[in-house]
């Protein structure tokens, strides 16, 4: 790796880190940027998952160091999801990957307007029955383990709908994206499809960025989180619908 792809892969890393933080989607830039630093295909993925676990780290950090701890809001979410990752890292599905990823671009269209334009009231969200929670929750720790891009997103748009502010729902985001990408990290590690020099650059970058973006959020508060979270979901569902 030359001087000008670290430099390249850390200041992307950064960028990268700050979207993540504020709602998700960087590994839309991350993976291709580490294919330019002559890092490509499954261990471009196992490569960038080490810097999403650092970053996922410090930006929960930088979330409870503002005040909003997500970890205790993040448990009934962690526990489904993590059984849902390594199912979905494990288990080959019969559905195509582009199929699947269509499918979900589709979806994230309304999941978005749910998300964002939620009708003001002063009620109290209904909680989920704790089966239907479980359900959704282990359907996206399986679609971490299987497909992972968007999955932030995908958490961010879940947790807003249940009732969670973004702040919040950002925080709680990282804590499950830390457990989730723990597991899928490890197997990766376990097949020896990561590249540590490229990965510690981009993990350099990421933790940054993810530190940044925590303060950022939390010092914006949603307005600053909602224009960040419409151009990603919208960026990621251009992609897995394949408008490019």
């Amino acid at each position: 790796m030359s001087t000008v792809e670290a430099l390249l892969i850390f200041g992307g890393g950064v960028f990268a880190g700050i979207i993540n933080s504020m709602a998700g989607g960087g590994s839309l830039l991350t993976v291709p940027l580490l294919a330019l630093g002559g890092v490509e295909g499954l261990f471009a993925n196992g490569t960038n998952r080490v810097a999403v676990v650092i970053q996922n780290g410090t930006s929960a950090f930088g979330y409870a160091r503002k005040g909003v701890d997500g970890f205790k809001k993040a448990l009934p979410v962690v526990v489904p999801a993590v059984p849902g990752a390594i199912v979905g890292a494990s288990v080959v599905s019969q559905i195509p990957d582009e199929l699947f990823e269509r499918i979900f671009g589709f979806l994230m269209i309304p999941l978005l307007v749910m998300a964002v334009w939620r009708p003001k009231t002063t009620e109290a969200p209904q909680p989920w029955p704790m089966w239907l929670s479980g359900i959704v929750f282990f359907s996206v720790g399986f679609y971490a383990g299987a497909i992972q891009a968007g999955v932030g997103l995908i958490l961010l748009l879940v947790l807003s709908r249940v009732g969670h502010d973004l702040v919040t729902a950002n925080a709680i985001k990282t804590i499950v994206i830390l457990s989730v990408s723990l597991v899928a990290l490890a197997i990766f590690v376990w097949q020896g499809q990561v590249r540590w020099l490229a990965a510690l650059v981009l993990s350099a970058g990421m933790g940054l960025g993810g530190y940044v973006g925590a303060n950022i959020a939390v010092e914006g508060g949603e307005k600053v989180i909602k224009p960040v979270l419409v151009v990603s979901v919208l960026a990621l569902a251009g992609r897995m619908i394949g408008l490019y």
